[in-house]
């Protein structure tokens, strides 16, 4: 026996060698496969993968369907469906069975769809209906938002309930069309003729249009491929956001539409981000600008009270002192009114943003709670104001008592030599020498008679 092997081959291989042979011979050869069967002994792994076998009434293969390909899946595979599986073959070698490495599956009734899918989709790129320059910008904040769907679709409600808690003041108008069916493109079309012709004749123009449906299978959609339709969204003069089927879901609509939203909801979400940020924005402003208000004042007091604990005696450095106090008031004033009117300004042009987008509940309810703030604002500058004034009344009393005046006014004189010195003891002067007393009101001069520890003087 094995004289008859070596007489049969001058080589003889091992068992790894020859699967390998067969394993490249296979994979050079079937680079690429789509093949027609049906599927049976369907596992799904903890890994994530799909093992299956493909089955016809002639033979059936070994499929592998690894983690990364089956997510792309739009449709849940099982036992008995007859689906189309592109891809490789290729060969185990350690058991010598050979299996189709699936890339993709589709059912087999969508496979000639797919192709007429892809016929329309390179020919309409080749013309250049998907080009980005060619695409019109996405308003960042539109006032008017027309919905091209179904009206008894859950996908029309999930884009209301959307836009009506993100963006209240946002007007929406429905053109009403059917997405699913042979005529659907038809009305979908008119739909958006029915948008054209509202514009040509309104001042509360659509800014923006959303075409939307939920998802569903290649047939469910196929009435967004159509020719027709596409080239009517390409030459379509106000911008459309392609909100169709689910994330994995792709049509003829959201190339050529200016943007594509991954479902309905996300493109409410797309239409709605401005106004929504907006009322975020509003509620910070207010709470940063009582912040800093409270700083300029805590920083104010805070200045007040080192200057008063750095008062000095005599009274130049109290004039002083009050002279910086006084400055720094009116400074704090200015500063105060300043803020305030930037506060009013502030809030007036916020609340006529809101205005001339028809705000209504929530924007409501924001207007009162800056107006709650504004008052709560001007009862903290106005207790700042009074406290500043206090300060300043205790400082004029300061001054006023220590002013030589006020002696005066008691009944007091002050006697100063005719140098001008005042005299505080009687050895001050000499007899016969002119003195001059200074009453609280006028003065007289008067010449010393004698003197003594009590001074006598005689008038002149």
């Amino acid at each position: 026996m094995d004289k008859d092997i070596v007489e049969q081959n001058n080589e003889i291989i091992s068992v790894g060698e020859l699967n390998r042979s067969a394993k490249y011979l296979l994979e050079s050869n079937f680079p690429s496969v789509s093949v027609l069967g049906e599927i049976s002994n369907l596992a799904r792994p903890a890994s994530g993968h799909i093992y299956f076998s493909l089955k016809d009434s002639e033979g059936s293969i070994q499929c592998a369907m690894f983690k990364g390909s089956n997510m792309g899946l739009n449709f849940n595979p099982k036992d008995g469906d007859e689906c189309i599986v592109s891809g490789n073959i290729s060969l185990f070698v350690q058991r010598g069975n050979y299996q189709l490495i699936a890339k993709k599956m589709i059912l087999a009734g969508q496979g000639n769809l797919m192709q007429e899918f892809e016929k329309l989709k390179n020919k309409l790129k080749n013309e250049g209906l998907f080009d980005d320059l060619s695409k019109l910008p996405i308003p960042e904040a539109p006032k008017h938002v027309a919905i091209i769907t179904s009206s008894s679709t859950a996908a029309l409600q999930d884009v209301l309930t959307t836009i009506e808690r993100r963006a209240p003041s946002m007007k929406i108008s429905l053109s009403p069309a059917t997405v699913q069916g042979d005529s659907a493109s038809n009305t979908i079309i008119n739909a958006l003729r029915r948008i054209q012709k509202y514009n040509e004749n309104t001042s509360q123009k659509i800014d923006c249009v959303l075409m939307c449906r939920g998802g569903g299978s290649i047939e469910d959609l196929w009435c967004f491929n159509n020719e027709d339709l596409a080239r009517e969204i390409f030459n379509f003069e106000i911008p459309i956001i392609s909100g169709v089927g689910h994330e994995i879901d792709f049509t003829i609509t959201d190339f050529v539409s200016d943007l594509r939203a991954p479902t309905p909801t996300a493109a409410a979400e797309i239409v709605s981000e401005f106004n929504f940020n907006l009322i975020e924005k509003l509620s910070g402003i207010s709470e940063n600008l009582v912040y800093k208000i409270k700083n300029v004042l805590r920083d104010k007091n805070q200045s007040l009270d080192y200057q008063t604990s750095h008062l000095k005696h005599p009274a130049h450095a109290i004039r002083e002192q009050n002279r910086i106090l006084i400055s720094t008031y009116e400074k704090s004033k200015m500063l105060i009114k300043q803020k305030i009117l930037d506060s009013e300004m502030s809030f007036k042009e916020n609340t006529n943003t809101l205005m001339l987008q028809n705000p209504k509940y929530l924007i409501l309810d924001r207007k009162n709670s800056l107006q709650k703030n504004q008052q709560s604002l001007k009862m903290l500058i106005q207790a700042s104001l009074s406290e500043l004034q206090s300060k300043l009344i205790t400082f004029k009393k300061v001054i006023k008592s220590i002013d030589p005046q006020n002696v005066l006014d008691r009944g007091y004189s002050l006697i100063t030599n005719m140098e001008g010195s005042v005299i505080k003891d009687s050895t001050q002067i000499s007899e016969g020498e002119e003195i001059t007393a200074k009453l609280a009101k006028g003065s007289f001069e008067a010449k010393a008679r004698y003197t003594s520890p009590l001074i006598l003087w005689a008038l002149r």
